[in-house]
């Protein structure tokens, strides 16, 4: 399986960007899906999930403020008032698992990476 992350950019705090992350090659298993995001000199840390029933989890930092989602095999996320926080590359990741999707071992496969940059 193969993830392609997209539309990250740069925009002002309070401003709005989705993320996209389309899946190819084997997508005939079905995948829980989640995006995690790194800031510099950070670890990588979870922002959301979505399992194939559709149930949603969030980080605390951007719940109410973000929004996955998914549409046969593209995943999105929908980050509305964002922060200078909320600066980092952000990484969609696909999971065989149904559990523990906070963690990134629960992960089979990462995309590259699209970067998100918020001014203040």
């Amino acid at each position: 399986v193969q993830l392609q992350a997209s539309g990250g950019g740069l925009v002002q705090a309070g401003g709005s960007l989705r993320l996209s992350c389309a899946a190819s090659g084997r997508t005939d298993n079905s995948y829980a899906m989640g995006w995690f995001r790194q800031a510099p000199g950070k670890e990588r840390d979870f922002v959301a999930f979505i399992t194939l029933s559709g149930l949603t989890y969030y980080a605390s930092s951007v719940e109410g403020r973000f929004t996955i989602s998914r549409d046969k095999n593209t995943v999105y996320l929908q980050m509305n008032s964002l922060k200078p926080e909320d600066t980092a590359v952000y990484y969609c990741a696909a999971s065989s698992k149904e559990y523990s999707l906070r963690w990134s071992r629960q992960y089979d496969y990462w995309g590259q990476g699209t970067e998100v940059t918020v001014s203040s």
